[in-house]
């Protein structure tokens, strides 16, 4: 064992300013190292350092940085050190399963708000539009991360989830509440969210245990069912009745706009699909618009029987140099997602549409159509909607889309457009599905 030095007082400590090694006595071995500065001018580096025998061999152990780690705290190491390592305990390599286990807690300490955000990142491309990627990120930053964002997942209970749903929040119509009870949609979305984000971490080794955004046997214990809270709001939509004279308003309007939205109401597809449609994906000859899987919501790729009116619509449609888009904006961009809505909004403005509506709404008019005044079986009218036939099994075994069934019921719906419009008549004698 090295030579006991003689016990230096915290003053004696203090004073010392020589480079190298001090022994401060009062455990065998333990030093002040003094290193020369960094820089010109500034301070020595001193820290502790304990020599002894392990092993066989003598070692330094560090002990920390002088005068954050005082005299008195490094000898009280000190002495704690030099009896472990008298009853056989390998410092060394304590101290590096010490740190190695610190560094590894370290890079498990992930806040929700780092957990979500790496989640978003990874699952960019499972987005169905900009939009919806949008709409996470807004959700999560408007209600979520004010409570849950600096927290550690790991320290994540049923607690603090529900302190998120049961936040004090305005409803667009004025109404005062919690989250929960006046936003019961937008609730059970963030929910969704949460419970995705908390899924992520867990994966990932971040929390254990279960999910507390968990609803069955976990929140369902402490709110009431979203179904029984205030009914969602759905899309305005103009009633099948008066989308006739509506068409006869639109038709009167000559910017891309007009054409892009009769082209969504003949097609009754989403809006999206039809402001990123292009060129390619249009067969005039075979009167078909297929939509490839990116422009889908559902991922999925999308045939469209085109009825004349339809394409008539497309054939007389100026085409822009330098796009392949069937609506560009003035710039050869895709149109913004308002472009229709202003559209309808400054039709309502001036009278020309008498009820509030949406161009989302019209795949609501189409349907309702369709289910009022037709016999065309419900298979037929959600495949023409794009929305999946049956289940899973159901599928598998009808390998067909229905295309020319649906052919049938879409040229049936734009003779009526035509016909309640005062509009010219199609071509293509309608056929009404039998019962």
């Amino acid at each position: 064992m090295p030579k006991i030095a003689k016990e230096l007082s915290a003053l004696e400590v203090k004073r010392l300013n020589t480079p190298g090694w001090h022994a401060v006595g009062g455990v065998a071995g333990l030093l002040l190292q003094i290193r020369p500065p960094t820089q010109p001018a500034a301070a020595m580096p001193r820290s502790w350092i304990l020599r002894m025998r392990i092993g066989g061999q003598r070692q330094p152990v560090g002990l920390g940085s002088y005068p954050q780690v005082s005299l008195a705290e490094a000898r009280d190491q000190a002495k704690k050190l030099s009896a472990e390592a008298k009853s056989g305990v390998n410092l060394v390599a304590k101290k590096r399963a010490q740190r190695s286990s610190m560094i590894a807690a370290a890079t498990k300490n992930k806040t929700f708000k780092e957990c979500a955000e790496a989640y978003m990142e990874a699952h960019a491309s499972d987005y169905t539009n900009d939009k919806h990627r949008k709409q996470w990120a807004s959700t999560l930053e408007s209600y979520a991360y004010p409570v849950l964002g600096r927290i550690l997942v790991s320290d994540i209970s049923m607690r603090h989830v529900l302190d998120v749903l049961m936040q004090d929040t305005k409803h667009r119509n004025g109404d005062k509440g919690k989250l929960w009870h006046i936003k019961a949609e937008t609730a059970k979305r963030l929910l969704d969210r949460i419970r995705t984000v908390l899924d992520y971490a867990t994966v990932n080794e971040y929390r254990s245990g279960n999910n507390p955004a968990t609803w069955k046997g976990y929140l369902d214990t402490q709110l009431p069912a979203p179904r029984g809270l205030k009914q969602t709001k759905h899309q305005p939509a103009v009633p099948y009745t008066l989308v006739g004279d509506f068409m006869s308003k639109l038709r009167s309007n000559n910017s891309t706009s007009a054409r892009a939205l009769e082209f969504l109401v003949l097609t009754a597809v989403r809006s999206g699909s039809v402001r990123s449609a292009t060129w390619d994906e249009i067969d005039l000859d075979k009167k078909l618009w297929t939509i490839p899987a990116a422009h889908t919501k559902a991922k999925r790729e999308h045939k469209v029987p085109l009825p004349n009116q339809a394409v008539s619509l497309l054939s007389n449609l100026p085409k822009m140099a330098g796009t392949a888009l069937l609506f560009p904006n003035p710039k050869g961009k895709v149109l913004s997602d308002m472009a229709l809505s202003q559209l309808m909004r400054g039709m309502r403005e001036r009278g020309e549409l008498p009820i509030e509506g949406v161009p989302h709404g019209f795949r609501s008019t189409f349907r309702d159509w369709a289910a009022e005044q037709t016999n065309y079986p419900d298979e037929i009218r959600k495949a023409a909607s794009g929305h999946a036939v049956g289940d899973a099994v159901k599928e598998a075994y009808q390998r067909t889309d229905l295309l020319e069934k649906r052919r049938h019921l879409m040229t049936e719906w734009a003779s009526f457009l035509d016909l309640s419009s005062g509009g010219y008549s199609s071509s293509v004698t309608p056929i009404r599905a039998k019962a």
